[in-house]
């Protein structure tokens, strides 16, 4: 243990045991350093809680990337059928990265009861169609099981379920206009088999999902012809590289859209969780080093006499500096620790108990998501450490300026 390190020690001893003017101003900047660190947890967590969720439930719905006919490209609905027979499907063999490919089509429809109607898309979906993406959105009944024979079992969402007054069990019936929109409209009757809410507003408005053979038979395609293929990734954040290499793997008369494509508007929102990421932790990190540096100034002026002796009896200025930045390392780390200890228990009452709610109309979500990794836990933690250590460098400076004869006369 070297001589720094023994003096700092004793120093943060005396300010713990003596109640003197840098007391207070040390517990402020500690407070200011725990605070700051939970802000930066909090902010981290929610953002990025908030990105990951909606891009679950973007994709759950539609896939990370549509492959479609060039007419479909802004439409839900399957107009022009799309032979199932494909290279690429069901695996592709010259892409990596792909984890499932699943055949659908839509068609668009009037659900009518005695007392309302409404408007609705029918997914149709097959035996190849990963439901397990869907799980954690079911609130009531089951998933339907369309690997048998034809049947009627539809999944509808919580929100249309409550303006048609339905539920579990129930049967309705829903009408689909036929190709050209001559002749009376085609009548067919579903059971819910099973509620589902995502609190994404705009799937739950319009989406119900049921056996893709309904649609078939409908639209008079074969056994062989969907609508459109949804292709699902490994890793979302290389969405836009799998998304070219998909298309160069696909014929010249299917196009592929990533929902990033597709639904842009959302995207683009979500990146500015970005920057208000990196400005919240402008904001701690300045906040914190203002206190910590104050809170060594005030150590300094406090101890001038001591700086005094020890420059006296010949310790060098590096050294009587590094006294005073262990003694800042130790403050800062005790701030951290307490920052951590709330920050972190914070979070994960909310990810355990979900106690904040939000608005799924202005958030996608009904209650706020977190993301909690120890990795930018602690990349949090460093980066506070080293430019809070560097920054108090600088008025650690002012320890050269100052003459033993006058700081030991000096009271």
């Amino acid at each position: 243990m070297n001589l720094e390190y023994f003096i700092a020690r004793r120093l943060i001893n005396a300010n713990g045991r003596k109640s003197n003017i840098s007391a207070p101003i040390i517990k402020i900047a500690i407070s200011a350093i725990a605070i700051g660190m939970v802000m930066m947890i909090i902010s981290v967590a929610t953002g990025l809680g908030l990105q990951q969720k909606i891009r679950e439930k973007v994709s759950a719905f539609n896939g990370h990337i549509i492959i479609s006919n060039y007419d479909e490209n802004t439409s839900d609905v399957s107009v022009k059928p799309i032979s199932i027979h494909q290279d690429f499907y069901p695996r592709f063999k010259n892409v990596n990265g792909i984890r499932h490919i699943q055949a659908v089509a839509s068609k668009a429809g009037i659900i009518r009861t005695e007392t309302a109607f409404e408007g609705i898309i029918l997914k149709g979906v097959g035996k190849d169609y990963d439901f397990s993406n869907l799980r954690e959105f079911l609130i009531s009944g089951k998933l339907p099981d369309f690997s048998g024979n034809l049947n009627n079992e539809i999944l509808i969402s919580e929100y249309l379920a409550k303006r048609l007054n339905l539920k579990t069990g129930d049967k309705f019936s829903t009408y689909f206009m036929k190709d050209g929109g001559n002749g009376l409209p085609n009548l067919r009757v579903f059971h819910v088999c099973g509620v589902y809410n995502s609190g994404f507003q705009e799937f739950d408005s319009n989406y119900i999902i049921g056996d893709i053979r309904h649609i078939q038979r409908l639209n008079k395609w074969g056994a062989d012809q969907i609508g459109q293929f949804e292709v699902f990734l490994d890793d979302f954040n290389r969405i836009e590289t799998k998304g070219d290499e998909v298309y160069k793997q696909t014929p010249s008369t299917l196009n592929t859209k990533t929902i990033v494509q597709k639904y842009y508007y959302i995207f683009e929102w979500l990146k500015l969780f970005d920057f208000n990421i990196f400005v919240i932790l402008i904001v701690m990190i300045v906040v914190s080093t203002i206190n910590m540096v104050v809170a060594l100034l005030v150590l300094i002026l406090e101890r001038t006499q001591m700086i005094g002796i020890l420059k006296a009896v010949g310790a060098a200025n590096w050294s009587v500096r590094k006294i005073f930045l262990y003694n800042a390392f130790y403050l800062i780390l005790r701030g951290l620790f307490w920052g951590n200890l709330i920050g972190i228990s914070m979070i994960l009452v909310q990810q355990h108990f979900g106690i904040v709610k939000l608005d799924p109309a202005s958030y996608y979500v009904t209650e706020a998501p977190v993301y909690l990794s120890w990795d930018y836990i602690l990349l949090l933690n460093l980066g506070t450490i080293i430019i809070c250590l560097v920054v108090l460098l600088i008025p650690s400076y002012i320890i050269t300026k100052i003459s033993p004869v006058k700081a030991i006369r000096f009271d």
